[in-house]
């Protein structure tokens, strides 16, 4: 069984939420090997966050639905996934 890299578009409830707070939060819940800002429009800012699982039913959802969960974050999407 190999692995998947994915990444994840996590989007932040509102222009006013602590960018680096919010990735120290990302951090802490999914292993994240890369996370970068990309900025959107009025002010938000999104974070991508590269996250590696491994090929197994579910794992990518888990991510996603952990992301979700974190304090400040509006939505959490897998937008791309490949095999590594």
């Amino acid at each position: 069984m190999g692995n998947v890299a994915i990444i994840v578009k996590i989007m932040p409830e509102s222009p006013d939420v602590d960018l680096e707070a919010l990735k120290s939060a990302v951090k802490a819940a999914v292993p994240v090997n890369d996370i970068r800002e990309e900025p959107i429009g009025f002010g938000l800012v999104a974070l991508k966050a590269a996250v590696v699982v491994p090929d197994k039913a579910g794992a990518p959802d888990e991510v996603e639905a952990a992301l979700r969960n974190l304090k400040d974050v509006g939505s959490a999407e897998i937008i791309e996934s490949t095999l590594v």
